[in-house]
């Protein structure tokens, strides 16, 4: 088994390589990381090539002999390289994975932007069945758009492929900073912008939390998965004959909901909450049918992001850099 692995350096590739490495049940498995701007150490059974995946002849040369393919890479809101990263790059993956004697599988990672998740109202649970709603920007659209080329290649070539769908993924101590009101904050909403500048000095320097409020003036609930929980269902996939042609939602079993979240860091931690108004509407992904096909579950609940993202404690090597915004 040689599995190409296209975004190894992020938190979910290198979450991914470090636990399929581990696994006995891998323990033949070798791995070929395609990286781009960041390099990994290479090892007797992880090999390094460079290059970009909009590259014909990078892609042809990183799947040689390889029976099957993680895609993570991606970009975010960069109009000049989206196009390139997500769909040239993907359509050209998947050229070379259907016509190649070795290859098996193809696992895509996608995202829930590619149903909009909390700027669409969704008045019920987000399936698989939902219909694909890119809301405005380039990096939702390009959800979109992965998952339709994959399923076409499915239907145009009976390819064995699939997609595991994500909303947003947590990771070390990346839930607490996404409640920052500082410059520190991960991800969106920039809760600074939101309120007075004094303001936001204030709640920074007192871990002042945010209560996002929806559109209908409760709290809001969003969708997440930990980066733990999200590589478990990756191994889960693999050689997996339920899988064929599918897509799945990969998340925890209930969104956050930002009301339990300042009651519970008021409860533990002391901290003080402030509200904030919003448009965004909340949502709830089904992740039974992961359950059901791929016996797959989620470890982390509410209280064990909270309290796994408060705990965490990082190294002198290990700085807080943000390659993406979320």
């Amino acid at each position: 088994m040689l599995i190409l692995v296209t975004g190894p350096t992020g938190k979910v590739g290198q979450q991914f390589i470090a636990d399929l490495l581990d696994a006995p049940r891998f323990s033949e498995a070798r791995i070929r990381a395609l990286c781009h701007n960041r390099l990994l150490e290479e090892t007797e059974r992880l090999a390094v090539v460079r290059g970009s995946i909009a590259d014909r002849g990078t892609v042809a040369a990183a799947m040689d002999g390889v029976t099957h393919v993680v895609h993570l890479a991606t970009c975010k809101e960069t109009p000049e390289d989206v196009m390139d990263v997500t769909v040239r790059g993907l359509f050209w993956l998947l050229e070379a994975f259907r016509t190649s004697p070795t290859a098996r599988q193809f696992i895509l990672i996608g995202g829930d932007a590619a149903v909009g998740h909390y700027f669409y109202r969704h008045d019920d649970p987000i399936t698989e069945q939902t219909p694909h709603q890119a809301y405005p920007g380039c990096y939702a659209l390009s959800k979109v758009l992965e998952e339709v080329m994959l399923q076409q290649f499915v239907i145009q070539y009976g390819i064995n492929a699939c997609c595991l769908r994500a909303p947003w993924i947590m990771a070390k101590d990346d839930f607490r900073y996404s409640l920052s009101f500082g410059d520190d904050n991960f991800g969106g909403p920039d809760w600074k912008t939101l309120v007075p500048p004094a303001d936001a000095e204030r709640y920074a320097r007192d871990g002042t939390v945010p209560l996002l409020r929806d559109a209908d003036g409760r709290p809001l609930k969003r969708n997440f998965v930990h980066v733990e929980d999200l590589a478990a269902a990756m191994l889960a996939a693999i050689d997996n004959p339920q899988t064929s042609g599918e897509l799945f939602n990969i998340c925890m079993d209930r969104p956050v909901d930002y009301g339990e979240v300042v009651a519970y860091l008021a409860r533990t931690r002391g901290l003080a909450h402030v509200d904030i108004p919003s448009a965004y509407h909340s949502n709830w992904m089904d992740n039974s049918k992961a359950k059901s096909l791929l016996d797959w579950r989620p470890r982390y609940d509410l209280e064990m992001l909270i309290d796994s993202a408060w705990q965490y404690e990082r190294s002198m090597n290990d700085p807080r850099i943000v390659w993406y915004p979320g």
